[in-house]
């Protein structure tokens, strides 16, 4: 035995010490069973990041009382973050939490039965499939994978583990959507002919991490964990908190912003993923140094893939230098207009009598806002800071880990947002028009 794994084992002993008093026995084998309500789960955060801090770790943390759960440990390849980690989820829990140094230290704490993974962008697949190869159920922040092979793999791996994985694509969780899907199905919108996306913001130094980027130390963290096989790069503190400006690590606008709504389109409409995708991207105001554009658009074509004659054009546009129309979500049919992000009917550019012939008939939409059965809010997050969608999504994670069900973003949504995201992708980057090849599972180009 090295010194190495003997430094290693009693690490993780010491570190979890403070935690297992408080974790059940449990073992990979064990927990494919359906979990009673008694039965406690452990979970671990890999990656205590922004997004973890701010969101992530909150949201569950609301609901561990009513779902029997809480976070015992905590795992980060830098020194900094670890030990903040443990110390913020410590104040949240009035417990002491365990400290892994990386995602292999974290899966030898036996108390640990499911993870949250808010790493890196590039990382999501691949710490996805080390946690259900390691018997783990997992939620996986978006996107899931942008590549191909990234997808491919992590999809492979959940099938055979029968792992329950969650993507971070919280839309599926509002309420908002849930009555779009609703409204828009029942057929009294009539037929989607368009969609148009955008999301924009003004914001100079948005993924900047200054600060962060000057107290890394190359000593203090694991670079060639952070790389992840991606690229053979030399230790770049910018590249490691500032990756969403630098592929391959990130896309940065498609990878980010434009996933959560192409997700959300595909579960409102029931489509997997696009029949085609043109896109540009280009830097036209923040010239930092950047390498990931700050205005992108994309154009794609959806439709059941045996009938081109129907579907409709989805229009996807970001831009980072003026915030003009924020984030919306709008669907046009021969009627009118849909406001999926507001609830909002309109018979605005609907049909009118003057040009109903040939068996048309004029729009019968009336202005309206949307409600359901479920009301008019968001779930409720009592005494939480916690985005209520957020809280919503983990809850139905926890409920599926619990019972064994597939969650409402399961591993095939992730999935196709990622074959969505991959082709676009592609196109950004070839300034071709981009396909995908089922039977392959691989994008091609035109």
């Amino acid at each position: 035995m090295t010194q190495n794994t003997n430094s290693r084992r009693n690490f993780i002993k010491l570190t979890a010490a403070g935690a297992a008093g408080s974790a059940i026995s449990w073992d990979a084998a064990s927990y494919a069973r359906v979990l009673g309500s008694n039965d406690r789960i452990s979970v671990g955060v890999l990656g205590f990041s922004e997004r973890a801090m701010e969101a992530l770790i909150p949201a569950f943390n609301a609901i561990t009382s009513s779902q029997n759960c809480e976070i015992v440990a905590v795992a980060d390849i830098w020194n900094r973050r670890r030990d903040e980690g443990a110390d913020f989820i410590g104040k949240l829990t009035g417990k002491p939490i365990a400290k892994a140094r990386n995602n292999d230290e974290l899966y030898e704490m036996k108390n640990v039965q499911a993870v949250i993974i808010a790493t890196a962008d590039h990382q999501h697949a691949t710490h996805g499939v080390q946690a259900v190869r390691a018997g783990r159920d997992a939620y996986i922040e978006k996107p899931l994978a942008n590549t191909m092979a990234d997808a491919r793999a992590i999809l492979k791996a959940v099938k055979e583990t029968n792992r329950v994985v969650q993507i971070g694509t919280q839309r599926r969780s509002a309420q908002n959507t849930l009555r779009a899907k609703e409204y828009l199905q029942s057929g009294a919108f009539g037929e989607v002919t368009m969609v148009e996306m955008c999301t924009n913001a003004n914001q100079p130094r948005r993924w900047r991490r200054p600060q962060l980027v000057a107290a890394l130390r190359q000593e203090d963290t694991d670079w060639k964990r952070f790389l992840a096989g991606r690229t053979r790069d030399a230790f770049d503190a910018q590249k490691y908190f500032e990756y969403r400006l630098y592929w391959p690590y990130s896309s940065g606008i498609p990878d980010q912003w434009m996933v959560h709504q192409i997700d959300a389109l595909h579960f409102i409409t029931g489509l997997p993923h696009p029949r085609s995708v043109v896109a540009q991207g280009g830097i036209y105001s923040w010239r930092d140094g950047r390498i990931n554009p700050d205005t992108v658009t994309a154009v794609f074509d959806y439709g059941p893939f045996d009938n081109p004659a129907k579907g409709f054009q989805a229009i996807y546009s970001s831009r980072m230098h003026n915030s003009a129309g924020g984030n919306r979500d709008l669907y046009y049919s021969i009627n009118g207009v849909f406001n999926a992000s507001l609830g909002k009917v309109s018979p605005e550019g609907g049909l009118t009598e003057r040009y109903a012939k040939n068996g048309y008939k004029p729009t019968t939409l009336t202005e309206k806002t949307l409600t359901s059965e479920r009301g008019s809010t968001e779930l409720a997050a009592p005494n939480t800071k916690a985005d209520a969608t957020v809280v919503a999504h983990m809850r139905n994670w926890i409920e599926c880990v619990r019972n064994r069900q597939q969650p409402v973003a399961n591993i095939e949504a992730g999935y196709n947002h990622s074959v969505a995201l991959c082709m676009t992708i592609a196109a950004m980057h070839s300034g071709k028009r981009a396909t995908f090849d089922d039977a392959k599972q691989e994008v091609t180009l035109a």
